[in-house]
């Protein structure tokens, strides 16, 4: 049984790892810290979690956790996580790190987005944490920077186009994505209460959104090439779920069965990507509480335009439920333990 440790467990993203690791075989959760609640039980903060997890907050200490684990996974804000990994690396440990400190290849692009990079040295060590594309790198990994919610569906959605040189370059894709408001955190924030999210539907950051250059940099990778990009985010009134609906102009006539081919041997054997039959188009509700990502493809032959459709659980496969497959994978597990979680209805 292998020990496993959450610094940073009091949001929304750390009590949904909780749920799902009380359920996984083969890892026992040993501690989960928080600056906020340190001293109060598990399940007083989250009563969902009562008779499930027994353990209380405790404050973060480094000597004492890296005693009792072999993994850690850093819920952290940004900036706040780049110690707190390097320091666990250090101490020989295993980390999924869920902030975008170790996302990026490029210091400097994610030093231009978020702020300095002390720890430049760990970031070639870093693999980023998108199993359908890394699988290989990751299970060797000792330090996994989790994909953010947002760019999980895009770049699963815009990496087999990219790869095969089928975008063209003459505009922009455009990621037009909808995203619940647990997506903002469990920080009491005035553009996430009720009164202003409900009956209420808004872009915002329209091409200043920190996940566009994530976005960026996973897309120019898979086309070896710098790419055109507009990221729209949108907050709408759910508590959990992104939607995102991506249009993309072809570099060539394409019929659909042959993307659908294209897309069936990219993720045709994936267990948390499912591919919509022709027709179909993903809904977020159809994978809420699920590690699944569902893709549904629709082309506008007459412009060479593709429109791709993806919905996932932003708090599961674009949080929590990806950064316990990426754990599974680097601690040899099988990469659906804890993970086969049938969608909730309605």
């Amino acid at each position: 049984m292998m020990r496993v440790g959450i610094v940073g467990g009091s949001g929304y993203t750390g009590v949904e790892l909780i749920r799902i690791l009380s359920r996984h075989p083969e890892v026992s959760l040993m501690v989960v810290t928080s600056r906020q609640y340190a001293g109060l039980r598990v399940d007083e903060v989250f009563p969902s979690l009562r008779n499930i997890c027994g353990l209380s907050f405790v404050a973060y200490d480094l000597a004492a956790m890296a005693e009792q684990v072999d993994l850690v996974f850093t819920a952290l804000p940004h900036k706040t996580a780049i110690d707190v990994v390097a320091d666990f690396y250090e101490a020989g440990k295993k980390v999924v790190d869920l902030s975008a400190d170790y996302r990026f290849a490029d210091a400097g692009l994610y030093e231009s987005w978020y702020q300095e990079h002390n720890r430049k040295d760990l970031l070639a060590k870093a693999v980023y944490g998108l199993p359908e594309l890394y699988r290989r790198d990751i299970r060797e990994a000792r330090i996994v920077g989790n994909p953010g919610c947002y760019p999980t569906g895009a770049i699963l959605a815009l990496t087999p186009l990219f790869r095969q040189g089928l975008v063209a370059g003459s505009q922009p894709v455009i990621i037009d994505a909808k995203s619940g408001a647990s997506g903002a955190g469990r920080t009491a924030s005035t553009a996430t209460l009720y009164g202003e999210v409900n009956e209420s539907f808004k872009a915002y950051k329209v091409g200043s959104h920190r996940h566009q250059p994530e976005i960026s940099e996973q897309v120019n990778r898979a086309a070896n090439a710098a790419c055109r990009i507009l990221f729209v985010p949108h907050l709408v009134p759910m508590n959990r779920g992104i939607l995102s609906t991506i249009y993309v102009p072809l570099a060539k006539e394409c019929q659909l069965d042959e993307l659908m081919s294209l897309y069936e041997s990219c993720y045709g054997s994936e267990p948390f990507v499912r591919l919509l039959p022709t027709g179909e188009l993903p809904t977020a509700s159809a994978v809420r509480g699920s590690n699944y990502c569902d893709l549904g493809l629709v082309l506008k032959a007459e412009e060479k335009l593709l429109v791709v459709v993806t919905a996932i659980d932003n708090l599961v496969k674009g949080a929590a439920g990806q950064a316990v497959q990426n754990m599974n994978l680097m601690l040899g597990f099988p990469e659906t333990a804890a993970l086969e979680m049938v969608p909730l209805a309605p």
